[in-house]
């Protein structure tokens, strides 16, 4: 059991649950994805195993200071505009570990996690939605409010109006937040980090449109866990869904850098650092309690693969060398329809 599970304990299965319209019941597929090396790359970027599997083909160096240019535009924006400079936390060890906040798994050093990089973590921006009395914030000092320890009720409170505004943002969108001259920055080292990688990032968000519906005629999406839909067809709805091992704030900037915020709210979006893909997952399945509900998992790593397992849903596996056919570009809803039909064969006539 991972140790933050007990302090996830507070989220309730009330707290998770979406009501669903019982005398309505379209087919609902809900795509889990994972984010780092399946619908971004990034961590491949910075340790240049992205190019590497290209042998010689790709320049490496290139390879690299693009995703340290990433990483230096998320950690910015992080604290510049998403609350991450009141983290608490050693800024030589921060910035010697930090990739570790945005790519990759577990590391003990010493003896001891050092994943806590953000100490109010938390695994959606709902989860306190509780303590949250809605007070107006437009005069909030959030600098002199004296967020720390204990963590009780007066401090998860805190933390709550800081993810209701984090939220806000991300509805507003980046373009409405930052400056000219950073959004040229932002605008020309997606279209070379999209160049680089053979339009992996481009070919993906198009694969995510595709699987929200968006592509198809008669085809219905939908952002929330509801089955209502404003959409002509409501036979076939479609939810993205994003669970990634990094924490919940560097996470949802991401999104919002690789252009993914219009596909993937923020209320779908899950870290699992504290309390594993394994439970994420449980959380997603009884928000999305549907009689007709059908769920895939895509993504890159083992634990993804085991959770899937477990929940006894089909996985996706990303293969990001060249020359494979799950990756971007390559992957098509085709495949994936293959994956639902074999863990589904009652659907397999439903497919448009």
């Amino acid at each position: 059991m991972h140790a933050g599970m007990a302090a996830a304990s507070e989220i309730t299965k009330e707290e998770t649950q979406v009501s669903s319209n019982d005398n309505i019941h379209p087919r609902l597929d809900v795509y889990v994805w994972d984010m780092d090396e399946t619908l971004i790359l990034l961590n491949s970027l910075l340790k240049s195993s992205y190019a590497e599997a290209f042998n010689g083909l790709k320049d490496v160096q290139k390879g690299v200071e693009l995703g340290k240019m990433w990483e230096n535009l998320i950690l910015k924006l992080c604290d510049d505009h998403f609350f991450y400079e009141q983290v608490k936390f050693d800024f030589f060890l921060f910035k010697y570990f930090r990739w570790f906040v945005f790519s990759c798994g577990e590391l003990v050093w010493g003896g001891v996690s050092v994943l806590q990089i953000e100490n109010y973590n938390k695994p959606f921006l709902d989860v306190l939605s509780k303590y949250d009395d809605g007070r107006d914030l437009s005069d909030y000092d959030f600098n002199q409010d004296e967020l720390g320890s204990p963590h009780d009720d007066a401090n998860k409170r805190k933390i709550a109006y800081r993810h209701r505004i984090i939220s806000q943002k991300y509805l507003q969108g980046l373009h409405n937040i930052l400056d000219h001259e950073t959004i040229k920055v932002w605008d020309d080292l997606y279209d070379k980090t999209d160049e680089y990688t053979d339009k992996w990032l481009s070919s993906a968000r198009t694969f995510l449109k595709e699987c929200s519906g968006e592509n198809k005629d008669a085809v219905s999406s939908i952002a929330y866990a509801n089955t209502s839909t404003d959409s002509t067809n409501s036979k076939h709805q479609h939810v993205n869904v994003l669970v990634t091992s990094g924490s919940l704030i560097p996470s949802l900037v991401k999104c919002l850098l690789f252009h993914l915020d219009s596909l993937i709210t923020h209320e779908n979006v899950y870290s699992s650092w504290d309390v594993g893909k394994v439970q994420c997952f449980r959380w997603i399945k009884e928000r999305f309690n549907h009689p007709n509900v059908r769920f895939c998992v895509i993504g890159d790593g083992w634990e993804e693969c085991e959770a899937a397992e477990i929940m006894r849903w089909p996985f996706v596996k990303i293969d990001p060398r060249p020359g494979k056919p799950h990756r971007f570009p390559g992957l098509t809803s085709k495949t994936v329809g293959h994956y639902f039909s074999v863990v589904y064969p009652d659907n397999e006539n439903d497919e448009e």
